[in-house]
């Protein structure tokens, strides 16, 4: 096969939006702030120092209502587009993760706001819902998977290097702290 056959064949994979994800130990469901948000707001009072959203521009939330009207304004968008992370063992969302830059016609899909309660951190059914997200991708058609996130922020690179994504690159990104790293893996076929 020729490589422009490749481009001459392709289809654009769908978006993501409305899709559930069914592992053995976890479930992504679209987020829905009126069945989701006490769970995640109530596993992330677990996180007694805040250190879960050192890497998030926005975050921790000291209500549930501050987290709803986070939610409501910033989480049901179609891109980035967010999931409930349920564990099958008590039917509970312990975690949020969603896709972004979600490019069909290039056949690109980035992971991005992972945010996991203690609940789910270094657990199997935190690896399964990445897991999950990336094979829904690849299977969907799309050709590029991308997980950025903050250099500094160890755990999420090697959370993606274990999943089997490769560094790409470091780019500077200016935010309100100044100029901040962002690592870059990807995966691809």
């Amino acid at each position: 096969m020729q490589d422009d056959q490749i481009i001459e064949t392709y289809i654009p994979p769908p978006h993501p939006r409305g899709i559930e994800l069914s592992g053995q130990w976890v479930r992504l469901e679209p987020l829905d702030i009126s069945r989701h948000s006490k769970d995640l707001f109530q596993a992330n009072t677990m996180d007694r120092d805040g250190s879960n959203w050192a890497y998030l521009p926005y975050g921790p939330f000291a209500t549930l209502e501050a987290y709803e009207a986070w939610l409501s304004e910033a989480a049901l968008t179609p891109d980035p587009n967010f999931f409930a992370i349920i564990k099958r063992a008590d039917n509970k969302a312990a975690g949020l993760a969603s896709y972004l830059r979600i490019n069909p016609q290039d056949g690109s899909i980035e992971v991005g706001h992972i945010n996991y309660s203690p609940l789910l951190q270094k657990t199997r059914e935190g690896t399964e819902a990445m897991y999950l997200m990336m094979k829904w991708a690849f299977e969907s058609g799309y050709r590029r998977y991308e997980w950025k996130c903050n250099a500094l922020n160890t755990k999420s690179r090697y959370a993606a290097q274990r999943l089997g994504l490769s560094y790409e690159g470091v780019s500077a990104n200016v935010d309100q702290q100044g100029t901040q790293s962002q690592y870059r893996l990807v995966c691809g076929h």
